[in-house]
């Protein structure tokens, strides 16, 4: 993905209006006008949705979904030095940031991480080993918030570090089921030297640093979701109208509309549990999200990818042999057909989330 173009979405307002209210965006310039005190939970489920309505998930998770997950470890519990090294010039879009959880043998258990740091004998940096793999946006990034294990086993062995590209640090592209512009990554860190600065909260205190990221990572999941949901069921109608078949359009048929109203049903009910949700987010500090919505959004999410499964099913039997054909007026069926599965994996399983 060109760093141009996040210098562009970054001179527009576009990044800083992807990671949420606070003070961070005081110094920028956000799109529609808005002022930075007004900005709110709604403001940037907007952005979101207007990312995911492209049609493209590879190509919008390229946008930035490294960064919109990476980024809030480090306003929330970064020291006042590294927040004023790293966020300006990501929100910017200068530098590119990412967070480096899962590994080869551990996903949605982020206890049992094995990537090890440990200290030099003066204390003054940490030698990190070990590999991430999956790792969204890795392939172009500069920064990696890499959860580590400085202690024993188990949730309080585990830290959280940014660590910069450096020597010792390599990214290889992995072939995913989208496309490759998401620079999805396997990361491998040999040696990498990491100054004690730049540790992300306390020394073993990793874990909740993890959760605490979690809320916000599902719910703009869920967004980018439905968002998508909701274009397949626009072209699905679009295109029940314009087909003819049997000599009438294909929206004459009792069975098309059946399903279309199955289609947008779903799609508007988990859409007003989203906006429920959002709207309980405004009214709460992150600390209290975090105890609150943890299982509601963990919940939304579950619903949603659901919902996810059914629309892609039912558009897939409306556009026919368009659904399985990469260009042409099903592209966009196709597209999500390809690749809605993400959202079902991503930020922790269904069956985590149930």
């Amino acid at each position: 993905m060109p760093l141009e173009l996040y210098q562009a979405m970054g001179r527009f307002g576009l990044l800083a209006s992807r990671i949420g209210p606070g003070p961070h965006l005081k110094s920028f310039r956000l799109p529609g006008g808005v002022r930075p005190e007004e900005f709110d939970y709604f403001h940037e489920l907007i952005a979101h949705e207007e990312v995911a309505a492209i049609g493209s998930s590879g190509f919008c998770d390229g946008l930035g979904a490294g960064f919109v997950i990476g980024l809030p470890p480090v306003l929330a519990f970064g020291s006042k030095e590294l927040v004023a090294k790293v966020v300006p010039q990501v929100l910017l879009g200068n530098k590119r940031i990412c967070l480096a959880i899962t590994e080869p043998t551990a996903g949605s258990d982020v206890a049992n991480i094995s990537c090890t740091a440990r200290k030099t004998p003066d204390g003054k940096y940490y030698i990190v080993n070990g590999v991430k793999k999956w790792i969204t946006n890795g392939v172009f990034c500069d920064y990696f918030v890499t959860a580590v294990r400085t202690g024993g086993p188990g949730m309080g062995g585990i830290s959280v570090l940014l660590i910069e590209r450096s020597e010792g640090l390599e990214t290889k592209q992995i072939k995913t089921s989208y496309s490759s512009a998401a620079g999805t990554a396997y990361v491998t860190y040999d040696e990498v030297r990491v100054p004690v600065e730049n540790l992300i909260g306390r020394e073993g205190g990793g874990f909740p640093v993890i959760m605490f990221n979690f809320n916000h990572e599902r719910w703009l999941i869920i967004v980018a979701v439905i968002r998508y949901a909701r274009l397949v069921a626009e072209e699905c109608f679009k295109w029940a109208n314009a087909r003819k078949v049997f000599g009438k359009p294909l929206i004459e048929q009792p069975v098309i509309r059946f399903k279309l109203a199955r289609m947008f049903s779903q799609v508007e009910a988990v859409h007003s549990w989203l906006e429920s949700i959002t709207f309980n987010m405004t009214r709460m500090s992150y600390k209290e999200q975090s105890a609150t919505l943890a299982g509601p959004i963990a919940l939304l999410k579950y619903q949603t990818t659901r919902v996810a499964h059914d629309v892609s099913d039912e558009a897939c039997q409306i556009f026919g042999g368009r659904a399985i054909t990469k260009t042409g007026l099903g592209s966009i069926v196709e597209g999500f057909q390809r690749t809605y599965k993400f959202g079902s994996i991503l930020g922790g399983s269904e069956e985590i989330m149930a």
